[in-house]
């Protein structure tokens, strides 16, 4: 049996990977082709293209890279109909994957896509996309399930992988002692994103918030973590030329250990948000796109949603102060640090809350997932 499967971001790997390793236990001959990155290469995925080359966030970013983007697709569909699988999984990545989802699916092609695409919040006239996209939606998120179910999506709720792969209750003592912290260091972790975009807007704001929280609380110490060498590098050439005289821990990958280990994240909207609930971990978010990007999503009022980070939509409640687009200032996201840093109470409130959403996301996820995918294949044979 083979499988095709494209992922475009280090979430998407996790997940990937996850899934990967499962339909593997159920069907250990089983090959797997496609586009992924270090996680999934190393669960035995035939590389055709670099993840990095579709990582690409946001509306006018996206048409920078729009003819590397279209060669890489038109290059998938040659390759997955010249060796047909016996399954096709797109990961995230909608505006990429579904498209090629479509093409294979007209061609004879079972299609899985993991990781609904938020049309619940924003471009709700996607979901007639994706209903002729695909065989079989596979959500992480309970809310997402009636909804989609409601418009005529075969759909199958599977939970988070990461829900399962976290412990309810982490040790941050060991994370502590991974990272050479001591264990009465007071410590923030700052993610500026895993995209290049994402660092090279956030990055220079993300530092200043950290000055600005150290004349406050000389004693803070700062942990960075980035997906790979080269966000850090760019990171780094950030930090050497604006701030300079900041102390701080800069990490390759690591990000979980920076998260247990701080009292407080400031982060990135994202994947992020998520595993800092996960980590029972009070979190500040902050989020910068193009401006000319922000101004069509605001213009047209494509968001519907209340919140952007994952976390505070789960919550049903904004326990993470968002700060988006001219929001995102220094003083602003240093303010709400400090106001976490201040009060263990409230830190105590928002783990204890945390905790409980985890709990009700651990479904043992990434084997219902293969499940799932095997029972597709096997109707369709």
């Amino acid at each position: 049996m083979r499988i095709g499967i494209v992922a475009n971001e280090p979430s998407g790997d996790l997940l990937g990977a996850s899934l990967m390793r499962e339909l593997r236990r159920r069907c250990p001959d089983l090959t797997f082709e496609g586009v992924g990155g270090p996680r999934m290469a190393a669960e035995g995925l035939d590389t055709l293209y670099p993840l990095e080359r579709l990582s690409v966030m946001g509306l006018v970013e996206v048409l920078k890279h729009l003819p590397e983007l279209i060669s890489i697709r038109s290059g998938l569909k040659h390759h997955f109909l010249a060796r047909r699988p016996d399954v096709f999984i797109g990961i995230d990545a909608p505006d990429f994957n579904l498209g090629l989802e479509a093409y294979l699916r007209r061609k004879g092609i079972p299609t899985v896509h993991y990781v609904s695409p938020t049309v619940w919040a924003w471009r709700p006239g996607r979901v007639k996309k994706i209903r002729a996209s695909i065989d079989l939606m596979l959500s992480v998120f309970p809310f997402e399930e009636a909804f989609l179910r409601d418009h005529g999506v075969p759909v199958a709720y599977v939970g988070h992988p990461l829900a399962d792969e976290i412990p309810l209750q982490p040790d941050s003592d060991a994370a502590r002692c991974r990272l050479g912290l001591p264990p009465e260091a007071r410590v923030v972790a700052l993610l500026p994103g895993s995209r290049m975009s994402e660092v090279e807007l956030l990055a220079e704001t993300f530092l200043r918030a950290a000055e600005l929280l150290q004349q406050q609380l000389p004693e803070l110490r700062f942990v960075v973590p980035m997906v790979n060498r080269r966000t850090r590098s760019a990171f780094e050439t950030i930090w050497r030329a604006r701030s300079p005289g900041l102390p701080l821990m800069l990490l390759e990958e690591a990000s979980r250990d920076a998260m247990l280990s701080a009292e407080a994240v400031l982060t990135a909207s994202g994947t992020a948000t998520l595993e800092a609930l996960l980590l029972k971990r009070p979190m500040v978010v902050a989020y910068k796109v193009n401006p000319l990007t922000y101004h069509i999503v605001t213009g047209l009022q494509l968001i519907k949603t209340p919140h952007i980070a994952m976390a505070n939509l789960l919550a049903g409640e904004a326990l993470a102060p968002e700060f988006i687009q001219h929001q995102a200032t220094p003083q602003a996201l240093a303010a709400a640090l400090l106001d976490l840093l201040r009060q263990p109470q409230k830190r105590a409130r928002i783990a204890a809350r945390y905790t409980q959403i985890h709990q009700q996301l651990r479904c043992d996820s990434s084997a219902r997932a293969a499940d799932a995918v095997l029972q597709l294949h096997r109707e369709r044979q």
